[in-house]
């Protein structure tokens, strides 16, 4: 199948199956140089994995990361980094009543229609676990973006009607929340939310968002290599995400000219603007604000209602899913959308090392 890769410069491909023995990653294109250990990689992995709360699926995978190429004591060597998670806790006799049953909310019928057969145990390579491999290198681009100055947080804006409080935004709490959330009230209102959705047997949706902080001014192309259309396709390459907003979003559409542009001004040789209304791109190009994506995500399909479907046989049927699942995608997935955002940004970087004389000059000129 095509569609495994990511990225020019900075590329990734990742393979894999949620029911299979492993998953992983192939990264193409890192500078040689950098500390790297699986340490680095796991705390990440760690964000994504199931099993860690009440709001997660119960399915226990540790999620270890191997590195098997590409690092030579202790550092990066130039070469292409095979990373790989082995799968430790599948119960694939969960989907046998679904092999031939379409799940509604589900890839299976689409799946089915491309490829006239499908890996029915917990949806193969459209599920949700093929975020292993994308977690697994997007780590290594945030070590890489982080050295330049870098950073790229990403954070649970809201569920339901629960919304988060940018007023009380808390760093270190979206680590340690269950919900992934910055505002330590709309996380535990969240919660309770939730709970009552899942004695309910059904599933809540969401909102992510994700911030650059540091990244200068001139990223990006003007035309089809625009930074927020590669941000856009990065983010909704994600399962279950069906918005993508860049700064204000959807609200420009509300706004008279005069309300919706962001000022410049100068100040002591830097630039600075008034607003940031565009969410730190201008042109499909980075204009040294703080950059803003943000990403709507729908509610979990795998829910414990009878729900109406067809057969594979085009017969009318009913079905009740079973297995494990999670009663909410977002807080797993923000981390998914950190690491989208900062595979993203860095191959942009890359990409854009030779758009002027003098960088080349610099590089390569004589000394």
């Amino acid at each position: 199948m095509a569609g495994s890769s990511f990225g020019t410069v900075f590329r990734i491909t990742t393979w894999g199956e949620s029911h299979g023995k492993a998953l992983g990653v192939v990264i193409d294109g890192c500078p040689a140089g950098l500390p790297l250990e699986e340490a680095d990689i796991q705390r990440y992995l760690d964000r994504r994995r199931p099993g860690t709360s009440s709001i997660t699926t119960p399915r226990k995978e540790e999620d270890a990361v191997e590195i098997l190429s590409g690092v030579f004591e202790g550092l990066t060597t130039g070469t292409p980094i095979s990373l790989m998670v082995k799968n430790t806790s599948q119960i694939s006799r969960d989907y046998s009543e679904i092999a031939a049953v379409y799940r509604p909310g589900h890839a299976d019928y689409t799946f089915d229609k491309k490829y006239g057969f499908r890996d029915y145990r917990g949806g193969g390579r459209s599920s949700g676990r093929e975020t292993v491999g994308r977690v697994a290198a997007g780590a290594i681009a945030c070590k890489i973006l982080e050295r330049l100055g870098i950073f790229v947080c990403a954070y649970t804006r809201s569920i339901g009607p629960i919304q988060a409080d940018m007023s009380r935004f808390d760093r270190a709490f979206i680590l340690s929340s269950p919900t992934a959330m910055p505002d330590p009230e709309a996380s535990m209102a969240a919660m309770a939310y939730l709970e009552e959705t899942r004695h309910n047997t059904d599933s809540a949706g969401g909102c992510m968002e994700c911030i650059v902080e540091g990244l200068p001014a001139g990223i990006g192309d003007p035309v089809f290599e625009k930074l927020d259309a590669n941000l856009a396709k990065a983010v909704m390459s994600i399962g279950a995400v069906k918005a993508v907003e860049i700064g204000d979003g959807s609200l420009v559409s509300q706004r008279k000219g005069s309300e919706n542009n962001d000022g410049f001004r100068a100040e002591d040789g830097r630039v600075t603007k008034t607003s940031n209304h565009a969410g730190g791109i201008l042109g499909g190009i980075s204009d040294g604000d703080i950059l803003v994506v943000r990403a709507h995500v729908k509610p979990t399909p795998s829910i414990f209602l009878t729900q109406q479907t067809i057969t594979r046989d085009m017969e009318n049927t009913q079905i009740n899913i079973k297995g494990r699942h999670d009663p909410i995608i977002v807080p797993r997935a923000v981390v998914v959308m950190e690491c989208m955002t900062a595979l993203t940004v860095l191959d942009a970087m890359m990409i854009n090392m030779p758009a002027k004389l003098e960088s080349l000059e610099q590089f390569y000129g004589k000394k």
